[in-house]
């Protein structure tokens, strides 16, 4: 027993002394900012006292102000121009000798960095990340000063992109000797019932002066934590890098799954003699993925239709900035909708979105590019075939291992290249090796709109067809019908929340004046659809594999219908532009549309939805309404005020995808009152909603997703605020304008009301109700407590939230 002790206390020695091998430091806090050109800025006796003190992330145009008459489609905020970071590098003296990282998630746009006077690298593409060894330049013990510069003169966007240090900075200390950045790489060649191969890959990076004698060790460690296999190799490792692989088998393996995600990690050690000098944790699934060009797509050999989100890249108003709990709440609603899959549409995401998708168990179709120009930081003249291969390269070294990516992509909508205008195709094939060329165990696409071009079988350098809008993937389908098919972006139906306007459109383009769209869901752009046709062709047609819709949240820019260009040719100005997108499924703010509710009653049939659109405060009016009701059931009947409107029931083979997958009553007699709907499956009834007039605003209501946070600035908790009647009922058309107050160790990190016409800050104290909600997003100030959110609103009751603040 004393031996046994005297080991274990050993290992816990070990161990120890592991967790000081390598250091890997988030630089969050005390950067100074300034926006503008400012030639001395990388000096260190550059005086910065007269800049803003910043927190990264940041996006420095989200403050705005925002600028009436610019470009909706890029947010009608200041985006583009130029800015400067600095802050203090601390690094003490016991790491003389090491080798030093700065790792960048992603910077808008065009990098400069700059260490103690001295430039370190430079980056173009502003979505992707990089990393810099800095070791020749830093000096340890001594203050070591970090600026950055950014640029976004010549980025190009068709949304609005953010700017500046927009995702997280790290700082890494290592020993010379050590696993390099994103140098591990794993994958599952077998997987049996009964077991699994699991193939690892390590770079060990070799800085110091002469070749040494390395131990490699690796274990996977069980989702539990346990280790469950092991292996170690000895080599010679050459100054610079060299390449260590091994197979371990896991015996009765779980599999990651979207209904089990279970996460195996391996533990890579490095050692020197008996020394560790680093040590790795990655996160690994063991599963399979494959397609068929018949029945679609299978994981762990069961098919699985994919119901899939397009999301931005933005958090609505918390602009570019990269808050974790932000894009873990997006998904979180996407998910409860019933969405199984993401794709990050057009860009590299951040990192933690696919470490969050291999928790939440969401298949990612993982995108690199919307086009091959100044989108992607691409100048004119560069060197097309390094630009590619710098690009692919980080891309895929920093995400291959994640089990949650099914599809790699190369871009979105590219004319040139679907075309082969200007070497198109070579462009496509130079993507497309560099992809395989790193990752051989996934397919890889290219999302495509021009259906003629399939004529020119471009499909043929790729191994899916992903295509958007109308069914146009038909003559690729048609000319190679032996691959997969994905319909990449589906809908684009636009509708605002929470506003309904008669009567009922016609067609699917007829939009108004009114600058807003009505929320009965018929609307979309000529070149799209409305939800149900998509439903009705997958129905239809088994091969598709399923669709990603554009988009789950509404965003900042594209605000299709009413663009620039609209306004002005219907006889507006561009003042009268949208800042926003329609097209989300629920508003900038996460605030559910009335389509969430549709998409769950079809992708969710398991769970109960009765959900009645419109509202019904309509006030003097005393024509017809038009009433939806969706439902997972089959039929629902409708009472008006405890009279019954008749049952209306789905019609599964009717050629009018609404009559598929909605109930309507097309004209109801209005009547203040309560609206009532009780839904049935094959004869059962299996729930109801009740709907009623609500009375003058009597109070303020406030709702907070969670009542304790973490109080380190990026955690956050949403406050809903509503302006409800004496009796609670939610008053839809109110539109107060809102005083905010704070107490505690809280801040406000952003506030939204999901009109995409509003103009208001997204930083400030107040905030107008648009169709009775808005929302507050709080964070803490790095202070443990109680933190207290009030609201009030001339006569109206007020409201007071409390949210406990955990250091």
């Amino acid at each position: 027993m004393n031996r046994l002790l005297t080991l274990l206390f050993l290992l816990s020695l070990f161990h120890a002394g592991l967790a000081q091998t390598r250091i890997v430091q988030p630089l969050r806090e005390s950067w100074k900012f300034a926006l503008g050109n400012s030639p001395q800025a990388a000096d260190p006796a550059f005086d910065d006292k007269a800049w803003s003190t910043v927190t990264v992330p940041h996006d420095w145009a989200i403050t705005g102000p925002s600028i009436p008459d610019g470009d909706g489609n890029t947010g009608k905020l200041p985006w583009k121009g130029e800015g400067w970071y600095r802050r203090t590098l601390d690094i003490p003296a016991a790491h003389a000798g090491k080798a030093i990282y700065l790792l960048f998630d992603g910077v808008m746009a065009y990098p400069e960095v700059y260490v103690n006077g001295q430039l370190a690298g430079t980056w173009d593409y502003g979505y992707n990340s990089f990393y810099l060894d800095i070791t020749r330049l830093v000096q340890p013990g001594k203050p070591n000063l970090l600026a950055v510069h950014a640029d976004t003169r010549q980025h190009d966007s068709r949304w609005y992109p953010g700017a500046g240090i927009y995702r997280k900075v790290q700082l890494m200390i290592v020993d010379p000797l050590h696993v390099a950045v994103w140098g591990t790489n794993i994958s599952t060649p077998i997987v049996k019932p009964h077991y699994a191969d699991v193939r690892i890959v390590t770079m060990v990076v070799n800085a110091r002066s002469a070749s040494d004698s390395v131990r490699v060790h690796w274990e996977i460690l069980s989702p539990s934590g346990q280790v469950v296999a092991e292996r170690s190799r000895k080599l010679l490792a050459s100054r610079g890098s060299t390449e260590v692989e091994s197979t371990l088998t896991l015996v009765n393996p779980r599999r990651w799954d979207i209904t089990d995600p279970a996460l195996y990690q391996v533990r890579t050690t490095v050692s020197q003699g008996a020394t560790p000098t680093d040590q790795v944790l990655t996160s690994f699934g063991v599963r399979t993925i494959r397609f068929t060009a018949d029945h679609g797509f299978y994981l762990n050999d069961r098919r699985v239709q994919l119901k899939g989100v397009n999301l931005h890249h933005d958090h609505g108003p918390l602009g570019a900035a990269f808050y974790p709990r932000a894009m873990e709440r997006q998904l979180e609603i996407m998910k409860s909708m019933g969405a199984n899959a993401v794709r990050t549409s057009h860009n590299a995401p951040a990192p933690e979105l696919l470490d969050l998708c291999d928790k939440m168990g969401l298949l990612v179709f993982n995108e690199l590019f919307d086009k091959y120009d100044a989108k992607a930081d691409l100048k004119p003249g560069a060197d097309f075939d390094e630009f590619a291969h710098r690009n692919v390269k980080n891309w895929m070294l920093r995400d291959r291992n994640h089990p949650s990516i099914f599809l790699w992509s190369v871009g979105n909508e590219i004319g040139d290249v679907q075309y082969n205008i200007n070497g198109g195709f070579q462009k496509l094939q130079t993507m497309v090796n560099y992809v395989r060329r790193y990752d051989p165990t996934r397919p890889v696409t290219l999302v495509c709109d021009n259906q003629p071009s399939a004529a020119l079988r471009h499909f043929d350098y790729y191994d899916v067809h992903s295509w958007n809008y109308g069914r146009r993937y038909a003559l690729a389908r048609q000319l190679e019908p032996n691959k997969p098919v994905i319909i990449s972006e589906s809908a684009s139906t636009v509708s605002t929340r929470g506003f309904y306007e008669l009567p009922l459109p016609a067609k699917k383009t007829d939009f108004t004046k009114s600058l807003q769209v009505s929320s009965y869901d018929l609307n979309a752009p000529d070149w799209a659809e409305i939800a149900d046709d998509d439903f009705m062709w997958q129905q239809e047609e088994e091969y598709v594999a399923g669709e990603f819709v554009w988009t789950g949240f509404d965003y900042l820019g594209e605000p299709t219908p009413y663009t620039n260009e609209w306004a002005k040719a219907n006889g507006l100005t561009d003042r009268e532009a949208a800042r926003g997108s329609y097209f989300g499924i629920v508003d900038m703010c996460g605030i559910p549309k009335d389509r969430y509710y549709l998409y769950k009653s079809y992708w969710k049939p398991e769970e109960t939805t009765v959900h009645i659109l419109p509202h019904w405060n309509w006030g003097s009016t005393t024509g017809q309404i038009p009433v939806m009701v969706y439902t997972n059931g089959d039929c629902a009947e409708l009472f008006l005020n405890g009279q019954s409107l008749g049952m209306r029931c789905k019609q599964p083979k009717s050629p009018k995808s609404t009559e598929r997958f909605r109930l309507m009553w097309d004209g109801v007699n209005y009547k203040p009152g309560e609206l009532r709907a009780v839904a049935f499956k094959e004869g059962r009834k299996i729930g109801e909603q009740t709907m009623r007039t609500a009375g003058e605003p009597y109070a303020l209501r406030l709702s907070v997703d969670r009542t304790t946070i973490k109080s380190d600035g990026m955690d956050l908790a949403y406050v809903l605020v509503e302006a409800v009647d004496k009796n609670g009922n939610p008053c839809p058309m109110a539109s107060h304008l809102v005083d905010i107050s704070i107490t505690g160790p809280t801040q406000i990190a952003g506030i939204g009301n999901g009109d995409p016409q509003c103009l208001d800050s997204f930083q400030g104290n107040r905030i107008k109700l648009f169709h009775g909600k808005s929302m507050i997003i709080l964070t803490g100030t790095g202070a443990a407590g109680e933190a207290k959110v009030s609201v009030s609103s001339g006569d109206l009751v007020k409201s007071v939230a409390v949210v406990k603040m955990m250091y």
